[in-house]
């Protein structure tokens, strides 16, 4: 096992062009989950790339194990990486599949049978070391494709996308046995993803990426109570955190969609212009009246739950996250809209968009 730490690091493609990452600064802890996440195109896959050795870092310092590894071949870092795509062998069987980077080493046949039989008991994989991967599922062939970058026993795992390919059911599945892994192993492992969902339950910590920037990194639940601006608020939470704009009057108040709220406690004075986030589960529907005033548009039933969209006079739109078994509402409906002042974020409009409160 080993620690990872990224310094200062950037990423340029080409003499001239524009860097696509900015000075990534992050310490992953020995035996710690790390988990990147981000839109399509916000750094993450490139940084574990430079992480793996498939590209060459620009400008910085990478440290595995406290090794400054920027200049070391991929496969003299200890790595394992395992792709979105399974990348697997198709004439050869799951055993030779999982045995095979071993052979390359030349290590003796004993050696690689009992390196083969240890991750094929850890991943469940037994009854499937004869079959080719034309004949296993997509859940079976991402196990293999797991236990292949195992068997090298490697000081940190890399996950790129692993799950995308699965479907609903299978990601669920995935999820709990890479959680399992992880403690079974105790293995640095840096996981990136798209889908906040999965880095909520497998990350001890995540990384929000955005524009080529670590936008906020911290354990789940931190991100999810105290984000530190509009970006990672309206990433982290699934439906996503409702954003209303609003007014200090510079006398203790602020107006939102035509209520008046109590302002937030800042470092300083607060702007003129802000924005109000508050998350659909916080939010609840109340008389037509009371707070904010909204007209409900339509709901979706879920089956465990409700999502009901309500519309605002001046256009915004609402999301309401409510028990199934409560009334629905109708569409057409006058409700108002209220939530626990606790659970209301405050943070600028400009382009940061950072946390006031």
């Amino acid at each position: 096992m080993a620690d990872l730490a990224l310094e200062n690091v950037e990423k340029t493609f080409g003499a001239g062009a524009p860097p696509v990452l900015h000075g990534i600064d992050l310490a992953v802890a020995d035996g710690e989950f790390m988990v990147f996440v981000g839109p399509s195109g916000c750094g993450k896959s490139t940084t574990l790339r430079l992480i793996a050795g498939l590209e060459d870092i620009t400008r910085g310092t990478l440290r595995i194990g406290g090794r400054i590894v920027n200049d070391t071949p991929a496969a003299q870092r200890g790595v394992a990486m395992v792709f979105q795509s399974y990348a697997l062998y198709p004439h050869m069987t799951v055993r030779e599949n999982l045995g095979f980077a071993l052979k390359l080493a030349r290590q003796p046949r004993a050696a690689i049978d009992e390196a083969v039989a240890r991750v094929s008991r850890i991943l469940q994989l037994d009854p499937l070391l004869g079959r080719k991967p034309a004949a296993l599922s997509g859940g079976q062939r991402q196990r293999v494709a797991i236990g292949r970058a195992i068997v090298r026993q490697p000081e940190v795992f890399l996950f790129d996308e692993p799950l995308s390919n699965l479907d609903a059911a299978l990601r669920v599945q995935m999820r709990a046995e890479l959680a399992r892994l992880h403690r079974e192993l105790g293995t640095t492992m840096v996981y990136v993803t798209h889908d906040q969902v999965e880095a909520m339950t497998l990350g001890q910590r995540i990384a929000v990426f955005n524009h080529g920037r670590i936008e906020q990194c911290g354990e789940p639940l931190a991100l999810y109570d105290r984000p530190a601006n509009r970006f990672v608020a309206g990433f982290i939470g699934n439906p996503a955190m409702n954003f209303l704009p609003a007014r200090a009057d510079g006398a203790g108040a602020i107006h939102v969609a035509g209520a008046s709220l109590e302002a937030p406690t800042a470092a300083g004075p607060l702007p003129a212009e802000l924005v109000l986030g508050i998350r659909p589960e916080h939010v609840s529907l109340a008389p037509a009246g009371e707070g904010l005033s909204g007209c409900i548009e339509f709901a979706e039933h879920l089956g465990n739950e409700q999502i009901v969209h309500v519309g605002l006079p001046a256009g915004e739109r609402v999301l309401a996250r409510l028990p199934a078994d409560g009334p629905r509402p109708r569409r057409g409906e006058a409700v108002g809209l209220r939530w626990p002042a606790a659970c209301t974020h405050w943070f600028g409009a400009d382009e940061t968009g950072a946390r006031l409160n």
